[in-house]
C-alpha cells in the first residue's frame, strides 16, 4: 500500500488507543483501487478472540441511515413516493399526533423538531425552522418504507442492494457469528442495543471496512458498480444535494438524505481540508465513510467504541480525521 496513507493509519491508531477500542480499520479507495487497507486488534479483550481483518464486521451505529436514505430515494425513483415534501403522514397507517406540517424532507434532515418523551412525540420547535439529532424522524421513515413497499427496511436492501452488489458482509445481526465484533452486547446499557429484531429498525448493522467502503463508492460513482449503471443516477443525485429547507438558518448543519453534506457551519463534522462536494456519515461506536468527489475518494474508518473517555472531543476527531485523508491524498 501506499506509504503516504502511514500518518493516516498511525492517527486512526492513536484515537483506538484513547478511546479504548479492542479494534479499528481504515480503508481507502482512489479511482476504484483500494489504495489504503490497515487493520488493528481483536474482536474484544480477550487475547484469545479473533484478529480484526478484512472480513470482520463492525457494528456501525447510525451510518445504517444512509442505507435508509438509499431505500427513500430508491422509493421516489419508482413513483412509489410522489414528493419529499409530502407530510410524513400520509404514508403511516396510523400516524401519531404531534405530525401535522411534518415532510418527509424535514425527517431527512433532522428538522422535524419533534423529540419522544415516554412514548409520545412532543415537539421542540417547527418544522424547518431549527435541527436537532435524533431518531424520532428515522423511526418514521423506517415505519413508512414498509407501509409503502410492504417489506421491511432489511428485505427491501436485501433485495434491491445487498444481493445485487454481492454483499455477504452487510447485514442486520441479531445472532452471533465469527465475523462480528460483538462485544457491545456484553456490556450492560450498551450504545448500539437491542439487536433482536432482523427488519432493520434497530441498530445492529453490521458492515465489514472493505463493504462500507464499497457502500460509498457507489455513492461517488452515482450507481455505477463496476463499469456497469446498476442504479439510476437521479438516486444520488437526490441523496448528495443539499435538502436541508432554505428557511434553517446558516450556522446550522447542512444535510442530503440524511449524509452530512460539506458547509461552513459551527456544527460541520466533516475536516476543512474536504473541498465543496464532500459529504459523510457517522456512528456512535466510532465508524465513518467519508466520500471526497473532487478527488474521487471514498475513506472508512471503523472503531468499536463503547464510551467516550474523559478528554476526548469527537468532534474535533472526526474533523482532524477528514483532514488526514485530504493530506494523505494529495501525498499519494
Amino acid at each position: 500500500m501506499n506509504s503516504s496513507f502511514n500518518p493516516l493509519n498511525s492517527y486512526v491508531l492513536g484515537i483506538q488507543k484513547q478511546i479504548q477500542c479492542t479494534a479499528a480499520a481504515a480503508y481507502v479507495i482512489q479511482d476504484d483501487r483500494v489504495v489504503n487497507e490497515w487493520y488493528s486488534g481483536r474482536h474484544s479483550e480477550s487475547g484469545f478472540s479473533r484478529k480484526v481483518g478484512a472480513a470482520s464486521q463492525f457494528n456501525v451505529a447510525s451510518v445504517r441511515k444512509t442505507y435508509l436514505a438509499f431505500a427513500i430515494s430508491l422509493l421516489v425513483e419508482k413513483g412509489l413516493l410522489q414528493r419529499i415534501d409530502d407530510e410524513i403522514s400520509d404514508y403511516l397507517h396510523t400516524p401519531p399526533e404531534g405530525l401535522t406540517g411534518v415532510s418527509i424532507r424535514h425527517c431527512l434532515t433532522h428538522t422535524h423538531g419533534l423529540e419522544s418523551d415516554e412514548g409520545k412525540l412532543i415537539r421542540a420547535f417547527l418544522p424547518g425552522r431549527d435541527w436537532a439529532y435524533n431518531n424520532v424522524g428515522v423511526a418514521l421513515l423506517t415505519e413508512m418504507v414498509e407501509n409503502v413497499t410492504g417489506k421491511s427496511l432489511a428485505e427491501l436492501m436485501i433485495d434491491e442492494v445487498f444481493e445485487p452488489m454481492g454483499l455477504k458482509e452487510t447485514g442486520w445481526r441479531t445472532k452471533y457469528q465469527e465475523p462480528l465484533i460483538y462485544n457491545y452486547y456484553e456490556v450492560e446499557d450498551n450504545w448500539v442495543g437491542p439487536n433482536n429484531s432482523p427488519a432493520g429498525d434497530q441498530s445492529n448493522l453490521f458492515v465489514s471496512a472493505r463493504e462500507l467502503a464499497a457502500w460509498g463508492n457507489m455513492h461517488l460513482n452515482q450507481g455505477k458498480i463496476r463499469g456497469k449503471q446498476v442504479f439510476p443516477k437521479s438516486v444520488f443525485n437526490r441523496i448528495t444535494s443539499q435538502q436541508t429547507p432554505a428557511a434553517l438558518p446558516s450556522h446550522l448543519p447542512r444535510h442530503g438524505f440524511i449524509w452530512w453534506l460539506q458547509s461552513e457551519t459551527s456544527l460541520n463534522q466533516i475536516g476543512h481540508y474536504a473541498p465543496s462536494g464532500a459529504f459523510q456519515v457517522l456512528g456512535i461506536t466510532g465508524c465513518a465513510c467519508l466520500v471526497i468527489p473532487e478527488y474521487r475518494a471514498v475513506a472508512v474508518r471503523m472503531y468499536n467504541a463503547l464510551s467516550n473517555p474523559d478528554g476526548y472531543d469527537y468532534l474535533q476527531d472526526i474533523k482532524q480525521f477528514g483532514n488526514q485523508v485530504i493530506e494523505a491524498l494529495q501525498g499519494s
